[in-house]
């Protein structure tokens, strides 16, 4: 009997929602309009209150850097790391053409 319950636990947590960010998005942007209460929108949209809350938290954490021009050391590394790498590949490509004139295979 115990397996059975043990079983049962797996396929219930197995069956999780999953939700988009698009729905995320639209659930949180109602929460912070303040045109209904948390409960009213949980309902509406058969979500648990608290995931309202915890989307509407995340919405208003993350707003300030929809309108921020600066990017992030991450960003910038990586962009720095693009740009010597296509430099590599034409330094690269102008050898091999060298070295095919050079050996007589390009005409």
């Amino acid at each position: 009997m115990r397996g059975e319950n043990q079983g049962d636990r797996r396929t219930v947590s197995s069956m999780r929602k999953q939700y988009d960010n698009q729905f995320k998005a639209t659930v949180a942007l109602e929460a912070v309009k303040n045109q209904k209460t948390i409960a009213q929108i949980a309902s509406d949209y058969s979500v648990h209150p608290n995931q309202v809350g915890q989307w509407k938290k995340q919405l208003l954490q993350q707003l300030p850097k929809v309108f921020s021009n600066r990017q992030t050391s991450s960003e910038k590394a990586n962009e720095k790391l693009i740009d010597e790498l296509y430099r590599q590949i034409g330094q690269l490509k102008v050898e091999l053409d060298w070295l095919k004139k050079k050996s007589g295979l390009l005409h």
